[in-house]
C-alpha cells in the first residue's frame, strides 16, 4: 500500500531560539520512502540527529522570526500484521534491553498506580488478549473530543475525564499496558483515515513474535480505531508524547498553523 503525504507548518520567534523538529516519515524495513522532499526557511543552525530507538530523525533548528516547513513523500507500507489478540506475553525477566524502559512510568504515563485497576478490570486476560481488552475498553468508555485536552494532559487525566484526542487515547493504552507488565511505547505517525486530518498518535506493544520461536516484536494498536496499521506511516517512537513532538521549542515561540494531507494511493 502506497501512502502519499503532504505536510506544512510554520512558527515564529522574536529572538534566536533553539527548536527540535520531528515530522518526517522514518526510513524502516516495513516502510520504503519514495522521493522525500523537505523545504525549510533559512536558519542560523540546522542539524539532523538520531531519534529514539534510531527510528526516524530529529532536526535541530536555531531561528529568529518566521520559519516555514514543507514536506512531501510517498511511502510503500508493507509491515507484518498478526492477530494481536492471539499473541503471547513475554515474562518480565525475558525482556530485551530495548523493551525494558517501556515498562516504566514516564511523564504522561504514570502506569504503576493503575496496576490494581488492570487486574480488577482485565484480570482474566493475558498478553495480546489483554491488549485487545484494553483497546475495547477505551473505545467503549472514551469520547473523541478535539480541544478537550492540552499539552499538559496526562494519561491519568484522560482516564478520569474519559475524553480526548489521539494523543490521549494512546497515552491511556500505553499506561494500562505497562501496568499489565507489557512494554508499550507512543508512536507519532501519518494515516489517511484520520479525521480531522493531522499528525496522528497510536501505541505499540511488545509481545511475542509470531515469526520466531523465541523473543518478541513491536505491534501497532490504535485506540481511536481511525488508523489501519497496514496504511500507517511511522514518524517516531518514544515513552510518551514528550519524546516525539513534531515541534519542541526551547524558548518563547508562536505556532502559526499547519496543514496535513494524507491519502492512500
Amino acid at each position: 500500500m502506497t501512502i502519499s503525504i503532504n505536510a506544512s507548518f510554520s512558527f515564529e520567534t522574536d529572538e534566536p531560539t533553539d527548536l527540535l523538529l520531528q515530522f518526517e516519515a522514518a526510513a524502516l524495513p516495513e516502510q520504503r520512502l519514495n522521493n522525500p522532499q523537505a523545504l525549510f526557511t533559512n536558519s542560523e543552525h540546522f542539524a539532523r540527529v538520531a531519534a529514539e530507538d534510531n527510528i526516524g530523525e530529529r532536526i535541530w533548528i536555531r531561528s529568529t522570526g518566521r520559519f516555514d516547513v514543507s514536506y512531501s513523500v510517498d511511502v510503500d507500507v508493507g509491515r507484518s500484521l498478526p492477530d494481536i489478540a492471539g499473541l503471547g506475553q513475554l515474562a518480565a525477566h525475558d525482556m530485551p534491553g530495548e523493551a525494558v524502559h517501556y515498562l516504566l512510568d514516564s511523564r504522561y504515563c504514570p502506569a504503576d498506580r493503575f496496576q490494581p485497576f488492570v487486574e480488577a478490570e482485565f484480570g482474566g486476560s493475558h498478553g495480546g488478549e489483554r491488549v485487545e481488552a484494553i483497546r475495547q475498553w477505551i473505545a467503549h468508555h472514551f469520547t473523541y473530543a478535539p480541544g478537550a485536552s492540552t499539552s499538559n494532559t496526562t494519561g491519568e487525566d484522560s482516564f478520569i475525564e474519559r475524553r480526548g484526542v489521539c494523543r490521549d487515547y494512546a497515552h491511556v493504552l500505553v499506561m494500562l499496558a505497562r501496568a499489565s507488565t507489557i512494554p508499550a511505547r507512543f508512536v507519532s505517525c501519518f494515516a489517511p483515515r484520520v479525521s480531522p486530518q493531522d499528525f496522528h498518535a497510536v501505541a505499540e506493544v511488545f509481545l511475542a513474535d509470531p515469526a520466531s520461536d523465541h523473543g518478541g516484536a513491536w505491534h501497532m494498536v490504535d485506540a481511536t480505531g481511525m488508523a489501519d496499521p497496514a496504511q500507517t506511516v511511522k514518524i517516531g517512537v518514544g515513552r510518551d508524547a514528550a519524546d516525539v513532538s513534531f515541534l519542541t521549542s526551547f524558548g518563547p515561540s508562536r505556532f502559526l498553523g499547519k496543514e496535513i494531507n494524507v491519502s492512500a494511493v
